[in-house]
């Protein structure tokens, strides 16, 4: 629209030899959209009479009534995210990551999505790495006391059922190559307190020595988060290096806390647990920052398990399931 009114005020003046005034005209100020939604959103809309657009809600705190209109807008839906599975629409499957995570773990007519995937075949395995994604996002999101909430403890438990079976059918299926992400997720779904409790038990059968068979007990540990399936599996190599690095790692955590009896430290915090070397790399660290009082105040076993942890994990010329045969073959008994 252009404003006259300069000109209309020109005209009632008496005509004078001096040139109209000039007209102004304001800049152009578009305003753009930053992206378009996914198809799958398109194609819900259009089949929605309303118009409206879902709630969000966060996904660490879902409700059920959040839930319930969540489902009844369309996203989250059963037969939608299969669907989504199928199409491979990982936009759509983001969508509900972030409004419905409750959908993506869940089982519907006896699958999971996850499990959907795996069953289509190899042409869906970034589908499959994509809901595993969402999986570990959803853990990392929460904070310590949201593991023992009313409205959480539901989730993670679809949560740890979708990964069991997805590990079971995976092994059935000879579909190996996502299993080690499928138990490190499962890991972590079980928590920081989780993980204290496992050190704390290691901790005992190093105290006690190798008729305990600590390496055992921490190993033990680890498989026992999955299922029994999993015990009897044959060796698969980047599954056995998993279970052999947060084998360590309990170990390493486990000797440190019994050293911390005598003197004051800080414990390895149980977020570096399981994640490559960076347990090693503290547990080394605090090594050489304690070394007089570790050589003055610890008892000679201990002192020896220490050494022995850090001498055997060095260097990265053995896997870790190679370094941790060898740590078996000196703290357990045969």
């Amino acid at each position: 629209m252009i404003n006259h009114a300069a000109i209309l005020e020109y005209m009632d003046r008496k005509p004078t030899s001096s040139p109209p005034p000039k007209r102004y005209r304001s800049p152009p100020d578009p305003c753009l959209p930053m992206s378009l939604p996914s198809i799958g959103v398109f194609s819900r809309d259009s089949s929605n009479p309303t118009g409206q657009s879902p709630s969000t809600h966060p996904i660490a705190g879902e409700t059920h009534e959040g839930q319930r209109t969540l489902e009844r807008s369309g996203v989250g839906k059963p037969w939608e995210v299969l669907r989504a599975v199928e199409n491979k629409d990982v936009l759509y499957l983001m969508e509900v990551r972030d409004h419905a995570f409750h959908a993506l773990v869940r089982p519907s007519g006896g699958v999971t999505p996850l499990i959907h995937a795996m069953r289509i075949g190899k042409s869906h395995h970034d589908v499959a790495i994509t809901l595993v994604g969402a999986f570990s996002r959803y853990i990392n999101h929460l904070e310590e006391e949201d593991f023992s909430k009313k409205e959480t403890r539901p989730l993670l438990v679809a949560l740890r059922g979708s990964l069991k079976v997805a590990i079971d059918y995976g092994l059935q299926s000879s579909q190996s190559d996502l299993l080690a992400s499928f138990l490190q997720t499962l890991v972590m779904s079980e928590g920081d307190i989780w993980i204290q409790e496992q050190v704390k038990l290691v901790g005992t059968a190093l105290r006690q020595g190798p008729s305990a068979h600590p390496v055992e007990v921490a190993r033990s540990s680890i498989k026992r988060v999955a299922t029994r399936a999993l015990g009897k599996a044959p060796l698969i190599a980047d599954l056995e290096d998993y279970i052999s690095n947060a084998t360590l790692d309990l170990l390493m955590m486990a000797a440190w806390n019994l050293a911390l009896g005598s003197f004051p430290g800080e414990r390895i915090p149980p977020y570096y647990f399981a994640r490559d070397d960076r347990v090693y790399r503290v547990f080394t660290e605090r090594l050489d920052r304690h070394r007089d009082v570790i050589n003055r105040r610890l008892s000679g076993r201990l002192k020896s398990q220490l050494a022995a942890l850090r001498s055997t994990l060095q260097g990265r010329a053995k896997s870790w399931h190679g370094k941790l045969e060898l740590l078996a073959s000196e703290f357990d008994d045969a």
